[in-house]
């Protein structure tokens, strides 16, 4: 299903920048595995998966430090620089080498890059991924999942020195394609991923199907889908869809 909460001009959008995780990918095993494998090195309990998955969304390091903060009953703020350094530096490596044991891309999202990659070859329209994962896992990812050839750019959370929803990363990209925020819509699974597109001036498709849905209506996105099969009559121009 598809709602419209503000019409989009979806005729005039040329860039369509994709959050990986939540959005692309179902993740959640693995990093919940890899969390709780650092939280394990540091001597702490396992979290569930269900609260270490709606830690996601921030970046890696803030993922591990509020699954820290949440084993020692502080505010995440209060974990020493320390202690993070430690469990960050256990959970990347634990990840590196499991981050596509169990991960796995959402049903419909192949068929509905495909789809709209022909569409794109026919116009000036491209494809990229903004995501708060570390660069290099991201890539191995869309790589290891056949991805990666729908998208000019792959970005990471440390591509840039500001994460998401600081507007930067989507910025550059809409630089790089040479398109204007109003030819813009990022598709996300979470308010980070609103937020991202309203501080760029650029509109917003949210994903209910991902870790976020708890928080996406937070900051409404234009447009929302419940699947990922959704995306080609949301984002392909009915005049294109019936040739």
């Amino acid at each position: 299903m598809i709602r419209a909460l503000r019409p989009v001009p979806v005729d005039r959008i040329r860039l369509i920048v994709f959050d990986l995780d939540g959005t692309l990918i179902d993740s959640a095993r693995d990093l919940c595995n890899s969390v709780n494998a650092a939280l394990e090195h540091m001597g702490r309990p396992p979290l569930e998966d269900g609260v270490i998955a709606s830690f996601v969304g921030n970046g890696a390091p803030m993922l591990v430090r509020r699954s820290l903060a949440v084993e020692n009953g502080v505010a995440p703020d209060e974990i020493h620089d320390e202690e993070l350094a430690t469990a960050y530096t256990f959970f990347l490596d634990h990840y590196r080498e499991h981050k596509l044991d169990f991960t796995r891309v959402y049903e419909g999202v192949l068929d509905s890059l495909e789809a709209l990659h022909r569409v794109a070859d026919g116009t000036s329209r491209a494809m990229a991924v903004l995501t708060n994962k570390p660069v290099r896992p991201a890539r191995a990812i869309c790589e290891g999942l056949g991805m990666a050839q729908y998208f000019f750019r792959i970005c990471g959370g440390d591509s840039f020195s500001l994460k998401k929803p600081d507007p930067m990363g989507l910025r550059s990209l809409m630089n790089e394609a040479k398109v204007r925020p109003e030819e813009t819509l990022m598709v996300g699974d979470s308010k980070v991923d609103v937020q991202t597109a309203r501080n760029a001036g650029a509109w917003s498709l949210g994903c209910q199907f991902g870790f976020g849905p708890q928080n996406l209506m937070e900051e409404p996105p234009d447009l929302v889908v419940d699947s990922a099969s959704d995306w080609t009559a949301a984002l392909i121009p009915a005049k294109i869809r019936e040739q």
